[in-house]
């Protein structure tokens, strides 16, 4: 085969997507994986707002949502008895066209991501591994080993390593991977069966310290269980369904007909040192894993490979320099780090032991919750940091600029209009610059002369409410997020940003 531009290790969601991405992008790309097969089971479940609106790109949300699952409601389980019920409409939020929790299991999501892939031209190459590679300065030199044991020698410009916690390519670059392990062993387990929880709710048991909770699929009569085991002296290896039964059964009174599958592990909270060594880049878990609570691994792996595509197709196409490419690190190791922390602080507080603890979990939290999402601005806040539309990249080089509560960096409001919305426009991935009010006949010239395209939008009160202000000029970045806003619509200034960053867009 011809060497490509990208070699991708790994053909997770976090390799398809970058895959898709560069393909779309007109970026040559190679994609293996060391399975044999697409994985049949599935321990992330939730695609969340922040990731459709990035599918939307591709034409792919609309099929993510219609194959999926959209859960009303989650219920709060004490003692065997529902506690509270949180409708999931009390947290639908008028922030993004996808204000829900969506479920859709990884293997089906797979599935998905590389038909789309094929369909572009592009066929994951199964049994393949990278065995080492050398970084030239110039191109990288990769060495494969196919399912024959042979190896092969393939030369590409940049190689991105989704290949897992195990990652070969952290391994080879030598980068660390601090943090820690949780003492607990996860479980998930794919059930038929019925009774109370067979609701097409998501349930959460808060009687225990070890962590429970059932997510509805779309096959009713059919769900996933994850949680904790505590204090088992068994192996990995040892342990079986009938070791959780019991706790499930008891706890939020399963019949549970049939096990299709059932899967235990250690989890990790790690970051790696850096996300890029020359022309070596880490995404998804070879950069960053944490607990499974939130559901964000999937969705931040993800998140990494749009961040990357974009820029790495402006650097091989000769419009950036290659120092753009160091923004792929500042920008996503930093929300890493800080999602690790997060998610490490919610599930300590879920698991915690004591007194304490379980009177928070049985007596405060079914009381408050249902109270709390009362308030706009706490199921805002709760919906922002799920769906990782509170995202943002400040401070980071690519901003600049500010009005009112929107900075360069932030990602472009979201706003429902007669028409449709204002992410219809968002779709090309290409830098675009939008207008709410009316445009300057001097920057439809400027974007004229320099093929930037402008969407104008006569203004309405319901954008104001969003923090845009009238008449104002937001230039965006090819993955939705805001480069610069400027209140003056001065083409100079837009000109001396390109210039700042050496890029043509």
């Amino acid at each position: 085969m011809a060497d490509p531009s990208v070699l991708i290790i790994g053909a997770g969601p976090t390799g398809l997507v970058l895959a898709l991405w560069l393909t779309r992008l007109g970026i040559t790309v190679r994609i293996i994986d060391k399975a044999g097969t697409p994985g049949t089971t599935s321990r992330a479940l939730a695609v969340h707002a922040r990731t459709l609106e990035l599918y939307r790109q591709l034409d792919l949300a609309d099929a993510v949502v219609e194959q999926g699952y959209s859960v009303p409601g989650t219920r709060l389980w004490i003692r065997g008895r529902e506690a509270a019920r949180v409708p999931f409409e009390q947290l639908v939020s008028d922030l993004t066209a996808y204000g829900f929790l969506h479920i859709f299991p990884q293997d089906e999501h797979e599935r998905l991501l590389i038909t789309r892939l094929e369909s572009a031209g592009v066929r994951v190459e199964r049994q393949r591994e990278l065995v080492g590679f050398t970084d030239h300065g110039e191109q990288i030199e990769a060495r494969l080993r196919g399912p024959n044991g042979l190896e092969q020698r393939v030369a590409c410009a940049f190689l991105a390593g989704c290949d897992g916690a195990r990652s070969m390519v952290r391994q080879t670059l030598g980068a660390a991977f601090p943090g820690g392990t949780y003492p607990q062993v996860f479980y998930v387990a794919d059930v038929e069966g019925d009774g109370p929880a067979f609701n097409g709710d998501l349930n959460v048991d808060l009687d225990e310290s070890d962590f429970l909770a059932i997510f509805p699929l779309a096959d009713r009569g059919r769900v996933r269980l994850i949680g904790t085991i505590e204090g088992d002296e068994k192996t990995l290896e040892q342990l079986g369904f009938d070791d959780i039964s019991d706790r499930a059964t008891r706890s939020l009174q399963l019949r549970i007909r049939k096990v299709n599958w059932f899967s235990v592990y250690h989890v990790h909270h790690r970051v790696t040192e850096y996300f890029r060594r020359g022309r070596a880049f880490l995404l998804g878990d070879a950069a960053h894993i944490h607990t499974p609570v939130g559901g964000q691994g999937m969705n931040t792996g993800i998140g990494d490979a749009v961040n990357l595509a974009w820029k790495l197709k402006a650097v091989l196409s000769g419009s950036a320099p290659d120092a753009l490419l160091d923004t792929y690190e500042a920008e996503r190791r930093a929300f890493a780090v800080r999602l690790v922390r997060t998610t490490d602080r919610f599930f300590n507080v879920a698991a915690a032991q004591g007194r304490l603890a379980e009177l928070v979990r049985t007596r405060l939290a079914p009381f408050l919750l249902p109270q709390v999402v009362k308030l706009e601005s706490a199921r805002d806040w709760i919906f922002r940091t799920i769906s990782q539309i509170t995202l943002n990249y400040r401070d980071h080089g690519l901003d600049e600029g500010h009005l009112g509560a929107i900075r360069g960096g932030d990602r472009m409001p979201w706003v429902r209009m007669a028409s449709g919305d204002n992410y219809q426009t968002l779709q090309s991935i290409d830098w675009k610059i939008h207008v709410y009010g009316t445009a300057h006949a001097d920057l439809e010239g400027w974007c004229r002369e320099h093929a930037l395209p402008l969407h104008v939008y006569a203004w309405d009160p319901g954008f104001e409410r969003v923090g845009l202000k009238a008449d104002a000029a937001y230039l965006i970045r090819p993955d939705t997020y805001i480069g610069l806003v400027q209140g003056q619509q001065d083409p100079k200034a837009i000109q001396r940003y390109f210039e700042r960053l050496r890029i043509r867009p």
